[in-house]
């Protein structure tokens, strides 16, 4: 049974982020993996609404796919840039791998406002010759009572 004075699990206790440590490439074969680049993304933590006085924040998954049947790819980096330009966090410390059709996602939290109105995403990453490149999407989500929106961006390949 339920009640209405039940006390709801903190939604940061559901979210679970990816244990990079985990993901972790130990062994990389360089030889094999010819194809590298960078990929931008944007991802917006708030969005003026009225004026350029008033802001909403939003909350942001960031989805980054590997969308090869049968080639492992790695991930060097994923670096989130403020507004400003300024490096706010690195995500990945060390070469991770997704397997073949698999996707990691980092999710940005509303209450996080660290990226601004012009947050960017830089990866750095690296195929086999013949994968193809990754996918990297963002998805950006806010509701105030009855009302929400949601809009999203794909990466751009910048090298």
């Amino acid at each position: 049974m339920f009640s209405c004075n039940e006390t709801q699990n903190n939604v940061d206790d559901l979210l679970q982020s990816v244990n990079w440590n985990e993901r972790k490439a130990t062994t990389v074969n360089d030889s094999l993996l010819k194809n590298s680049g960078s990929t931008y993304l944007s991802v917006y933590s708030q969005i003026y609404s009225l004026t350029e006085h008033r802001t909403h924040n939003l909350t942001a998954t960031i989805s980054m796919r590997n969308v090869s049947r049968t080639d492992t790819i790695y991930l060097k980096a994923a670096d989130l840039y403020d507004t400003h330009g300024d490096l706010v966090k690195k995500h990945i410390d060390f070469p991770v791998f997704l397997k073949p059709l698999e996707t990691l996602e980092i999710v940005i939290k509303e209450s996080d406002r660290s990226g601004g109105t012009g947050g960017n995403f830089v990866f750095d990453w690296v195929t086999p010759n013949n994968a193809p490149e990754p996918l990297f999407e963002a998805i950006m989500i806010s509701t105030m009572g009855q009302q929400g929106l949601s809009f999203s961006t794909q990466g751009k390949r910048i090298k």
